[in-house]
């Protein structure tokens, strides 16, 4: 079975962010591969393992991806797709804009499944896998925790609310974004690191219909952190009173 895997480079969360033009100033961060992307690819790594094939890594944005490819490579992806973005399109901001970027990889390689985490650490958006397999036609699974693939067709175990699953089959080929979680992530071993240097990353231009995107970020801001304390007085009916009313009209939790 080809798997192929999308992930997405973002900013790593121990760097301290300062807003500059609408996004964030990138002179002062370093980048790491999105951690549910990274379940993504440990769930096509084990797919591979127990059924044979090829897993695929592919990434869309400008020549600073190749570190999160070669990540992928080290850790047992076969070889690897950077889909060139410049400008907007190099800031992943753009969920459709996102799709549109890595359906040049899949239609260059037809796999059998995609594989892509189930939201970015960045915008948290949760879009990019489901408007790519609108985009292919494909069917798509979100949430998915288990991965069985057979002749033809995968199963996949959903998670849904309050604790409950949904085990559905779907035709192949198809798009599932996978669950944080869903496996134990593997490190890249050293003999791994000296085989990632001589496998393959292909450069590969994007579609034609990816020139842009229609989502812009306006801008962003800190949270604000604000503490306020207060004492009610009065007997312990008066004080649960007073509690349930500042619950219920101020806090508005009741």
């Amino acid at each position: 079975m080809k798997v192929l895997v999308a992930i997405k480079q973002v900013p790593a969360r121990d760097v301290p962010v300062e807003p500059a033009d609408g996004w964030i100033r990138e002179s002062a961060l370093s980048w790491e591969m999105n951690e549910p992307d990274a379940y993504a690819l440990e769930a096509a790594l084990r797919i591979r393992e127990a059924a044979g094939g090829e897993v695929i890594a592919a990434s869309a944005g400008p020549d600073r991806v190749h570190s999160v490819l070669r990540e992928a490579l080290a850790k047992g992806a076969d070889r690897a797709i950077h889909v060139e973005a410049q400008g907007e399109a190099a800031r992943g901001l753009d969920p459709v804009l996102n799709a549109a970027l890595l359906e040049a990889a899949v239609r260059e390689e037809q796999p059998d499944l995609v594989l892509a985490g189930l939201q970015s650490d960045d915008t948290g958006a949760g879009q990019t896998g489901v408007v790519l397999a609108a985009r292919l036609g494909w069917p798509h699974a979100t949430l998915v925790v288990a991965i069985e693939p057979a002749e033809g067709q995968v199963r996949v175990k959903r998670e849904l609310e309050a604790g409950w699953f949904q085990y559905t089959t779907l035709p192949l080929p198809a798009v599932l974004t996978v669950q944080s979680g869903i496996s134990r992530l593997r490190y890249a071993t050293l003999m791994g690191i000296k085989r990632a240097k001589t496998k393959e990353i292909r450069r590969l231009a994007p579609l034609p219909a990816a020139a842009s995107g229609g989502l812009r970020l306006a801008g962003l801001a800190a949270p604000r952190r604000a503490r306020q304390t207060q004492f009610l007085e009065g007997s312990p009916a008066e004080q649960a009173a007073k509690l349930v009313e500042k619950l219920r009209f101020e806090a508005r939790v009741l």
